[in-house]
């Protein structure tokens, strides 16, 4: 594989997973995981390791800056507890990544993707807090502490950087609104709390090349941006829905490639 070829793949790979991101709110690891097997050819645990590893950028800043004008906002002490949950999991689940197979990991991600949308699915109905955002001092610091160390354990665990039990944890579990909780979710896209799970995965050598990883993070700093643009044209309902459809068609191409 040329350095050119690496490199346009490498952009395709981060354009795409930073149109998901930003529209669903999470961050990319999910999409980036994907389709760096799919596009990149890679391992599963060399497109986690490079998931996590092209993370570590604020390639989601525009993203936030999108949803922040559009007057949503996120509580620096939801961030304090939900960060402090993530480096403690970030940690166990890199190292608990390194101990197994690609097939546990693969078959551990469809079971991890499928538990959100049956919570997806099963909270969707119920009303938000508030239709204006809730304020710093609603939600108690367990429960926000609980949703970071879920997320850094699937992001060190499973290399798709958190966003996802982020943003159901708090749409669905706490009944925050969806665009308040996609902003809280893009905003650990550029607060490095993934970097103990990316060394991990670095110190063993369990990335793509170079070339590749500057394609994705310039395709990621693009498509997040646009992808922030489009959801903030859109309702809650129509997020959640997309999240649902996104978070299914991931399940069932892990599900596929655990089979072959």
């Amino acid at each position: 594989m040329s350095w050119i070829y690496e490199l346009l793949a490498g952009s395709g790979v981060g354009l795409v997973a930073g149109l998901a991101s930003g529209f669903s709110g999470t961050s990319p690891g999910g999409g980036l995981v994907i389709f760096s097997v799919l596009l990149l050819g890679a391992e599963q645990h060399v497109a986690q390791g490079t998931s996590l590893i092209t993370q570590i950028p604020p390639t989601g800043l525009a993203g936030v800056r999108r949803y922040w004008q559009n007057g949503n906002r996120s509580p620096l002490p939801w961030i304090v507890w939900i960060g402090i949950g993530f480096l403690i999991g970030g940690v166990g689940g890199g190292y608990a990544a390194a101990a197994v197979s690609d097939a546990v990991l693969q078959w551990t991600y469809v079971a991890y993707l499928v538990a959100l949308i049956a919570l997806l699915v099963t909270r969707g109905g119920r009303k938000d807090r508030s239709t204006e955002g809730i304020d710093r001092d609603e939600l108690p610091c367990l429960p926000l502490l609980l949703i970071g160390v879920l997320a850094g354990f699937s992001s060190g665990f499973m290399g798709i950087g958190g966003g996802l039990a982020i943003t159901v944890g708090l749409a669905a579990g706490l009944r925050v609104p969806q665009h308040q909780a996609q902003l809280v979710s893009l905003v650990f896209s550029i607060i490095p709390t993934n970097i103990p799970a990316a060394w991990i995965y670095w110190s063993k050598g369990l990335m793509v090349g170079w070339p590749a990883i500057i394609g994705i993070i310039a395709g990621l700093w693009i498509g997040t941006d646009l992808g922030a643009c489009m959801a903030n044209g859109v309702s809650k309902s129509v997020l959640r829905r997309a999240m649902i459809g996104l978070v299914s068609l991931m399940a069932l191409y892990m599900s596929y490639k655990a089979l072959s």
